[in-house]
């Protein structure tokens, strides 16, 4: 199938955009692998450091310098079910890596932090900036120049973005990431979402409410609803640094174990000391990123990659930004029904026929680069394949995906879609920029006209919620969210509350500079603002009785106020010294003061 004609023009419009980054981003990478093998430059002192603590065999291969030695970075921690199950990878890493002759050395942590654990608490306010401290940490890790290649190994939100960014810093080396896939179903999510809202009306006490979010969340694994950690599994593996198949395989079986020795077996073949070097900066190219897009817009993912591939991209010294998304999900058909779009979840779409399907029916209706590299080879065609063992056996192997969807309600073909176009729409107008998840709002609620009403934080919009003073045609604007005011926290916190006031008939959406997160809801929300209210965006500009007009149809976000009233407004100001200490929020002031825009990735390094 030949490429779709908007997919090759966004990819042109990208690489001309990108030309000068990617070039020079791909001399640093290239320059740094003509130095060989990164031992052959240590000391004996340092590499006597290096190695100390390593058995006997480990430690005559890594002196020798002969084998590649692998780096094991991983954001293991037993209090969040998602990386839980990551404690007993370096082991099979290890043992798998000696079979074929290579060492693998665990060469740092980096922090794993929980979205879910934070939500409408202070420490939100971190979770942004956890992504840089993460990409960070992964380059220090890799900066002690003594690996051929890498594994990473993290699921989560901003974790998986932040391990990727610090790869790429070391883009010479060849990596591959490792998931832990998703926990078993547990309750289903839309009782889950029903118990929120009983209890947000005071119709369920704390007690029925806490019930009800330990039986879906329940075991290790990541949770299984599709919010930004199962779209980074998804990512990684359309943008070929999985291996095919791996996303949503459940911890603690066979062929999860299986598959995590066999990363560990491939990426010893990709380095600079064998014939096959396949360096992670020469995988994450403008067709892989494309297909990045692409792939999200297809299953409705997160709204959180609309600043993580950004920043990524970025990294790479690609250039992308929201009309790239948008004019993307104009010709991608959504094929993915998971909740928060839907009742299914991961799980449920693994069974009806997985990544290899949904891969193989986009490269089919040509949605997807298929000449690209992966760490499996030429091809992204590798990945239209599930993993599985023979009965009985132990050796891995491949085979093609069914032929059709197991489940209609959840997956479906190119030629069947759910909708022909995606799940994610850029909004414009006199209030700025803002992204708009259009595949979890049923189409009546996508367009809304109606009086605003101002808050500067989450706690306000609650409590004005409870008072009753919602209950009406609203919308519910809440500023200075934005990542150089706070840190962009999510403001998941909020969706039970307007999802009532929805429910009750009231035309009601949601206006921030803020985020909304992968599990965001059914009630419509211009999320990510830009430029930000602290910016002198023109949120700032919003009084309360203003109608504004969000319309996620025609792609609009406008304050419908006399244009010579609202050049005469002057932008309001958030109360000094708001958010700026406690739960260690002072210790980013650099990051809030020094980033860019949400556009822009909302990165802390180079603003």
């Amino acid at each position: 199938m030949s490429l779709h004609p908007e997919v090759a023009r966004v990819t042109a419009r990208v690489r001309e955009r990108s030309a000068a980054g990617r070039r020079a981003y791909l001399e640093r990478i290239r320059a740094a692998r003509l130095e060989g093998p990164a031992r052959m430059g240590v000391s004996c002192t340092n590499l006597a450091h290096a190695m100390a603590a390593s058995p006997a065999d480990d430690k005559l291969a890594i002196r020798q310098q002969r084998v590649p030695n692998i780096a094991i970075v991983s954001a293991y921690n037993d209090m969040l079910s998602a990386h839980q199950p990551l404690e007993k990878y370096p082991e099979i890493i290890k043992r798998a890596a000696r079979e074929v002759g290579c060492t693998a050395q665990f060469a740092g942590g980096v922090p794993a932090m929980c979205d879910g654990v934070t939500q409408g608490r202070p420490g939100m306010e971190l979770s942004l900036w956890s992504r840089d401290i993460i990409a960070q940490s992964t380059a220090i890790a890799l900066s002690h120049a003594v690996f051929d290649a890498a594994l990473m190994l993290g699921v989560c939100d901003k974790i998986v973005p932040g391990l990727l960014i610090g790869a790429l810093a070391f883009g010479h080396l060849p990596v591959i990431f490792v998931p832990a896939g998703p926990m078993t179903s547990g309750l289903p999510n839309f009782e889950k979402a029903k118990m929120r809202e009983l209890y947000a009306q005071g119709k369920a006490d704390r007690g029925q409410l806490l019930q009800a979010e330990m039986a879906s969340y329940h075991d290790a694994g990541t949770c299984t609803f599709y919010g930004t950690a199962n779209s980074n599994q998804m990512l990684m593996e359309v943008m070929g640094l999985h291996l095919p198949g791996s996303a949503f395989v459940n911890p603690g079986t066979p062929l999860r174990d299986a598959l995590t020795a066999a990363a560990a077996r491939r990426v010893c073949g990709l380095t600079a000391l064998g014939a096959d070097y396949t360096p992670v900066g020469e995988i994450v190219d403008e067709r892989a990123i494309v297909n990045a897009i692409v792939g999200l817009l297809a299953t409705g993912g997160s709204t959180n990659h609309t600043l993580h591939l950004v920043a990524i991209a970025r990294t790479a010294g690609i250039a992308i930004d929201w009309s790239d998304f948008d004019a993307l999900s104009a010709v991608t058909p959504l094929l993915t029904r998971m909740y928060p779009n839907g009742q299914a979840d991961v799980n449920h779409f693994h069974a009806a026929g997985g990544m290899g399907l949904l891969i193989r029916e986009l490269l089919d209706a040509g949605l997807l680069h298929e000449d690209v590299y992966t760490v499996m080879g030429q091809g992204l065609r590798h990945y239209a394949s599930e993993p599985w063992l023979p009965e009985g056996g132990t050796q891995l192997a491949w085979r093609a995906p069914p032929a059709a969807p197991a489940d209609q309600d959840v997956l479906r073909t190119a030629a069947e879609p759910f909708d022909t176009h995606a799940g994610v729409r850029l909004l414009q107008g006199n209030l700025g920029r803002a992204i708009f998840k259009v595949s979890a709002v049923k189409p009546e609620h996508r367009s809304v006209t109606a009086p605003v009403r101002v808050f500067e934080g989450q706690d306000q919009v609650i409590a004005a919620f409870k008072a009753g003073e919602l209950a009406r045609d609203v919308i519910v604007v809440v500023r200075f969210q934005g990542p150089r005011a706070n840190g962009m926290p999510e403001l998941h916190h909020l969706t039970p509350s307007l999802g009532v006031l929805q429910d009750q008939g009231h035309r009601v959406a949601l206006v921030t500079d803020g985020r909304m997160s992968g599990a965001s809801g059914k009630v419509p929300a211009a999320i990510h603002v830009s430029p930000e209210a602290v910016a002198g965006g023109p949120l700032g500009k919003l009084r309360d009785g203003d109608v504004v007009r969000l319309d996620g149809e025609a792609g609009v976000l406008e304050a419908l106020v006399d244009a010579a009233e609202w050049s005469r407004r002057e932008a309001a100001l958030p109360a000094p010294g708001a958010g700026d200490h406690g739960y260690g929020r002072e210790l980013f002031a650099s990051h809030r003061h020094g980033c860019a825009g949400a556009e822009e990735g909302a990165v802390s390094w180079a603003a």
